[in-house]
Parts: C-alpha cells; sequence; structure tokens
C-alpha cells in the first residue's frame, strides 16, 4: 500500500464511486437550490438539475466544510504517512486557500496542491498523484512535481447562452443581449489561474473550430516538446447534452488521430456558472515518474 493517501473533490469530475475504485478520497462539492443544500450524485442527478437550472432557480456554489475537510484528513493519516489534497484552482474557487489554512495545523503532513487546474485537467492531477505515490514518492515531493508542471495543461470552452456569464457579472447585459441577437459564442480560457475570454465566434460550430484550431496551436508550440515525447494528454468536457458531446468528440478525434481521448460531464458547481450545452477541449501534459 502506497504511504501516501490522495484527495480531491468532485470539481475534478470524479465521482466518490470513482474515487473507490481508483483508491482516492472525493469529497463532494455542496451547491445550493432555493436556499436547499444539495451534493452531487449523492442527493441530486445530474439530469434533475439542470432540469431545475432550467426553471431558472436560484443557484449558488459553497465549499466544503472545514470540520468535514480535517474530519478525513485525521482519518486518513492513521493509516498514511501523509495526505496530498488536490482542489480546484485557487482562481476558481476559495476550497484551496481554505484547504491550505486547515493544512498548516498538521505539521506538514498534509500536502495542498494548488495547481491551478479544474475538471478533466484537475483529473490529470489526480492521476499523476497516484502514479507518483505509487513510485514511492512522499506528500511533499508529489506536491512539488505537480506545482512544478502546473501550467503545462491548457483549457478552451465555449457556451450554448450568455446568461449565465451575465448572471455572473462576467459580461455585462447589453453585451449579453447583442451576442445573443448575433448568434456570438465566447471562446473562453483557462492557462493558469482564471477563466479569461480567447475568442468571439459567429455559431457554435465555428466556436468548435477556434478551439481545435487553439489547441493545435498549443501542441505545435508551447507543447510541442510533450507532444514528441507522448506526453501529453487529450480531454473533452461538457456540460448535460452528452449527445452533442459525443459528436464534438468525434470532431475532435478526426482533428487529433491517434489519441486516446477522455471524456467527462462537467462537474454540477462548475455547470451552474455557465450553464446547459458547453463545450471544452482540454490538454495536460503526463507525469513523467522516475
Amino acid at each position: 500500500m502506497s504511504k501516501v493517501a490522495i484527495v480531491t473533490d468532485t470539481n475534478s469530475g470524479i465521482t466518490l464511486e470513482q474515487g473507490k475504485e481508483m483508491g482516492i478520497s472525493v469529497i463532494p462539492m455542496p451547491f445550493y437550490i432555493n436556499d436547499k443544500m444539495y451534493l452531487e450524485g449523492i442527493t441530486l442527478t445530474q439530469e434533475e438539475f439542470y432540469e431545475r437550472l432550467k426553471n431558472d432557480e436560484p443557484i449558488s456554489t459553497s465549499q466544503p466544510s472545514p470540520a468535514e475537510v480535517c474530519e478525513l484528513w485525521d482519518k486518513l493519516l492513521k493509516d498514511y504517512e501523509g495526505v496530498v489534497h488536490i482542489p480546484m484552482s485557487s482562481g476558481l474557487s476559495a476550497s484551496c486557500s481554505t484547504a491550505m489554512g486547515l493544512a498548516a495545523d498538521y505539521d506538514g503532513r498534509v500536502q495542498v496542491v494548488d495547481n491551478q487546474r479544474i475538471s478533466v485537467t484537475m483529473r490529470q492531477s489526480v492521476l499523476d498523484a497516484l502514479a507518483l505515490a505509487a513510485a514511492g514518492k512522499n506528500a511533499v515531493e508529489i506536491k512539488e512535481v505537480l506545482m512544478k508542471e502546473k501550467f503545462e495543461s491548457s483549457i478552451y470552452i465555449t457556451l450554448e447562452t450568455l446568461k449565465y456569464l451575465k448572471k455572473g457579472g462576467r459580461v455585462t447585459p447589453a453585451a449579453a443581449a447583442l451576442g445573443t441577437m448575433l448568434n456570438l459564442k465566447p471562446v473562453l480560457q483557462i492557462q493558469g489561474e482564471k477563466l479569461d475570454s480567447f475568442a468571439k465566434a459567429r455559431g457554435k460550430k465555428q466556436a468548435r473550430k477556434v478551439m481545435i484550431r487553439a489547441m493545435r496551436d498549443d501542441f505545435a508550440g508551447r507543447f510541442a516538446r510533450y507532444v514528441e515525447k507522448g506526453e501529453m494528454c487529450l480531454e473533452i468536457a461538457y456540460s448535460g447534452n452528452p449527445e452533442e458531446a459525443m459528436d464534438w468528440k468525434r470532431e475532435v478525434e478526426e482533428a487529433f488521430p491517434g489519441y486516446d481521448i477522455y471524456m467527462d460531464p462537467l462537474s454540477l458547481s462548475i455547470a451552474c456558472h455557465i450553464g446547459y450545452g458547453a463545450l471544452a477541449i482540454a490538454s495536460s501534459k503526463r507525469v513523467t515518474v522516475e
């Protein structure tokens, strides 16, 4: 058995059941609908969530309670020498800084990794941590590797509607109205801490082409040496529309032949900020275990 326990949350796209199969601990991220707390996959399904989102019910995100996090760490540290905790990027959620504050009381036995990732790229960090732990690395060493390579990932995402960006204050009501009238689809990017604008496209079809072109540029440029070594992973994420996501996957497979593309639905605590029908393409370098 590894001497290091790996912990993440459902923003990685890893469900509690999948976590058990992988041998890791997964903390469910809470969110609120009409002021009532729900946990994804436990008290609410994806289908129920999107139905309530469609009905414009008030939805907000939260973070696990400090007591819940510490209780899990305490339990794991009875059997493991250390814990590596991988939350979503600190630029997207306060759960990372909260975990870092809590870890300060654990005398280095809990290492919180802020490697600026989310969803499928965050999942790859978990897989990397597992590989490093299996190779005998301790918690500090695993964190050092993940932090060193934290920017070796890329995400491009397009949205079905500007409605939720408007709700979150990322676009003005006037810009959202104009974008809807002109059928403009934003293409956003995550290259580090936060979600940033990348491009605008006329319609979803064009937005998909923009994302593929952007990822090709990444593979030919900043990731070229990893591509040559076969160290880049290619991933797809989506919110609420698996049929469209499968069509998107086929398009990406044609653009990047030879890649085994992993696809996951976005976690609900992410989807409530971007809405139904989002599509993303992502890549992340696979850690080389020595």
